[in-house]
């Protein structure tokens, strides 16, 4: 794969490449709306193609937040359509890597030696990489190693690419207000957590300790001396990524164990924890020769306060959800539901978190779900879609909801997602005997 010399990480520059980015998809959308005259029978399957290709192409080469906002964005099955799920699920662990001079000027700056000299042996090449880093193979004493060094100016951009973006999401979800900035601060504050390797060392170590005795699955070993603010050296784990397994997969037996190790770690995490390894997507777990599910990145981890927690489970309570008064205090605590909406805004936001809550807390109402159960995924498409098309709410105030809504719904939609691939039928309260 062709390697970078350079990162654009000035505001301009990257404005520049999102602007090139722009005319491109502009270019995909005459051409598809010219040819529609000839064949009026066409879809948009060939413009949604290119146009995640073009969007992708001119994301991969800016890293960072850009790249992660696809990243994100391919883990939502239900709401983007599958040739941009297949193009943008590339940003997980498959991007254009730092060439090694690069490498080599990281490693200087941030251990104070070259590769070579901190470890036996050091693969110049990537092996793999993402939206923030990429990762080397090294050993040192014996040990094999993962080695994953963070794309230089990667923080330093976050700020600014949001800037970029927030217009853009401003319009689309019909936000108002001077509320709407804390959403905002909210990824903002997440994306920068995840450019501190001390900190996600430390969330690693506590982790992988506190989470250690759930059956089936594993933690790599994590080497704070070989580590720094850019460089984090952990155990090298072999496996599969999980969406590579789920692909071959023909043996149900393995796919539950594994998506049970997947449930009951996330609920051990939630529920007793109250923190939550918040980007569940395939790059982030192995699966070994012995179908155990191995977690590799703690980067970005939500903590969830007591406040939220509450409601918010109370919320996948079925007698909860039938009952209209203790449904409506709980959309009141959750901000979903403000003391400054109209009758019509009550109405309507009640009945859509009525319905879209009725679907997706299914999970919660029984001791067994089936998360190979295409119709359940149908409905939630649906659902989405039929979101997507409302008008009806471009008329009303769409910024809705707690702030902590919005990690701890990427991370059951990307739970949800994972555990689908897996085709994994779970038990939904084995997780309770890990807590007592």
């Amino acid at each position: 794969m062709k390697t970078i010399d350079k990162i654009p990480t000035g505001k301009i520059e990257r404005a520049s490449q999102l602007i090139k980015t722009g005319f491109k998809v502009g270019g995909n959308y005459a051409a598809y709306y010219g040819e529609k005259i000839v064949n009026p029978s066409l879809n948009k399957d060939k413009l949604n193609e290119n146009n995640a290709e073009d969007i992708y192409d001119g994301l991969k080469n800016l890293k960072g937040s850009a790249l992660k906002v696809a990243q994100m964005l391919s883990m939502d099955k239900s709401i983007m359509p599958q040739q941009y799920v297949d193009k943008f699920s590339l940003s997980q662990f498959s991007v254009p890597p730092l060439s090694a001079p690069l490498v080599r000027k990281t490693f200087k700056k941030y251990l104070g030696d070259y590769p070579e000299s901190i470890f036996d042996t050091f693969t110049p090449d990537a092996v793999n990489a993402a939206s923030i880093g990429q990762v080397h193979k090294a050993t040192k004493n014996g040990k094999n190693l993962a080695v994953k060094i963070q794309y230089p100016g990667v923080a330093d951009s976050i700020s600014s690419d949001l800037a970029l973006v927030k217009p853009f999401a401003v319009r689309m979800f019909n936000i108002k207000g001077k509320d709407s900035d804390k959403y905002f601060k909210e990824v903002e504050d997440k994306l920068l957590e995840e450019t501190d390797y001390i900190l996600e060392l430390k969330q690693s170590l506590e982790v992988s300790e506190k989470c250690k005795h759930i059956a089936n699955l594993k933690f790599p070993t994590y080497y704070p001396e070989l580590s720094s603010e850019k460089i984090l050296t952990m155990e090298w784990m072999e496996g599969e990524h999980l969406s590579e397994f789920a692909a071959h997969n023909k043996d149900r037996e393995n796919g539950d164990k594994l998506g049970q190790a997947l449930w009951d770690f996330y609920m051990y995490q939630i529920h007793h924890l109250r923190e939550v390894h918040a980007d569940p997507h395939p790059g982030n777990f192995l699966i070994d020769k012995d179908s155990n599910l191995i977690a590799i990145d703690f980067g970005c981890i939500k903590k969830v306060p007591t406040e939220f927690y509450f409601p918010y489970f109370e919320l996948s309570d079925p007698l909860v959800i039938g009952n209209p008064k203790l449904f409506n205090e709980k959309l009141y605590e959750l901000e979903i539901l403000r003391n400054d909406d109209t009758k019509e805004e009550i109405e309507y936001f009640t009945k859509l978190f009525y319905d879209l809550l009725s679907l997706f807390t299914k999970p919660f109402h029984s001791d067994f779900f089936d998360f190979s159960d295409e119709v359940f995924f149908g409905q939630i498409a649906t659902i989405g879609e039929e979101f997507a098309k409302d008008t009806q709410i471009r008329k009303m105030n769409g910024n809705r909801g707690s702030k902590h809504f919005l990690y701890i719904n990427r991370t059951f939609f990307g739970l949800y997602n994972l555990l689908n691939d897996l085709k994994a039928r779970v038990n939904t309260k084995t997780f309770e005997k890990y807590i007592k």
